[in-house]
């Protein structure tokens, strides 16, 4: 459902910290649902598979749902499925039809590793979940760690290939979970004013700026084959999905606003297509400070400033 933007301007001119507070209400519910629904189905499987595109919130809302479970006195382990990457080797790695190693291919993933700690989870024995080293490229045995689920508790693989056939076809009975950023913001006459895929591209560029001293030059460079990605390997699962729910909050239109915006004027007008469409939508929107946003809104995992930074 797309979001009004006469109403994120009149909220965020009148009362931004009742209107942040009402957005993060409405996703609180989503959690909610999702929790309650993974509770009912336990019994069937202790894996919960959770799924969406670079963007969307996965570990934030990974987290949510744990935390909504350990209160409702379900015990839950969220586990980040990039751990099972294989460690990169150019001779074997998989290619695109230009003959680049393929960054966002599900094949890049140790599959046989996680069907397997799936199916040892499931029975209740001891797996032990790797640890990949990005700076290096490499899985590391050495900072790899125990885990065995007692007999109510649960664990959670987040990552954009969760709910891949090559995942789900060997797991069929896991919960499984899609999320990301769905709701255009719209003017009065029902003309996008500011496009979904558009948000999770601006919370892309805030996170890697506030997080890695990157400038919005860097991740528009890798954008293009991260949609790439997400069409091939991606979206085409969403509807393995026991429960699809909409990660985007209205505030955040007008939250980002002031952190993009400045990062966008930097790139040369014309050299992304994108920029420009995204710098006109932002010029009919209402800024936003983000002091109105709570240390545990689902947008602090991309404005810094998370309750879940250190979990």
């Amino acid at each position: 459902m797309p979001y009004s933007l006469t109403r994120l301007n009149e909220a965020v001119r009148s009362d931004p910290g009742a209107f942040a507070r009402e957005c993060d209400a409405a996703f609180a519910k989503k959690v909610e649902n999702a929790a309650s629904r993974i509770a009912e189905h336990r019994r069937e499987s202790r894996v919960i598979l959770l799924s969406g595109p670079s963007g969307s919130g996965k570990t934030t809302t990974a987290l949510k749902i744990e935390e909504r479970l350990r209160n409702m006195g379900i015990e839950t382990h969220t586990i980040s499925m990039d751990d099972y990457f294989k460690t990169m080797d150019p001779e074997t790695a998989p290619r695109n039809r230009y003959g680049e190693i393929d960054f966002e291919s599900p094949f890049f993933l140790d599959v046989d590793l996680l069907n397997r700690h799936f199916a040892m989870l499931d029975r209740g024995e001891t797996i032990h979940v790797p640890k990949y080293e990005f700076a290096r490229q490499m899985r590391s045995d050495i900072m790899c760690h125990p885990l065995r689920l007692g007999p109510d508790d649960l664990a959670i693989f987040e990552g954009i290939h969760a709910l891949n056939d090559i995942i789900v076809g060997k797991n069929p009975h896991a919960f499984r979970l899609y999320i990301a950023a769905r709701s255009n913001l719209v003017d009065d006459d029902g003309n996008i004013v500011f496009q979904h895929a558009w948000l999770r591209l601006c919370r892309r560029i805030v996170r890697d700026y506030q997080f890695r001293g990157c400038d919005a030059g860097f991740t528009l460079k890798l954008w293009d084959n991260v949609c790439r990605g997400e069409k091939l390997y991606i979206s085409p699962y969403k509807e393995n999905a026991h429960v699809m729910f909409d990660s985007s909050l209205a505030f955040e239109f007008a939250v980002l606003k002031p952190m993009v915006v400045p990062l966008l004027e930097a790139i040369p007008a014309g050299k992304y297509a994108v920029v420009d469409d995204m710098l006109r939508g932002f010029e009919k929107i209402e800024a936003m400070d983000d002091k109105y946003v709570a240390p545990d809104s689902l947008a602090r995992e991309f404005l810094g400033g998370s309750t879940y930074d250190n979990h």
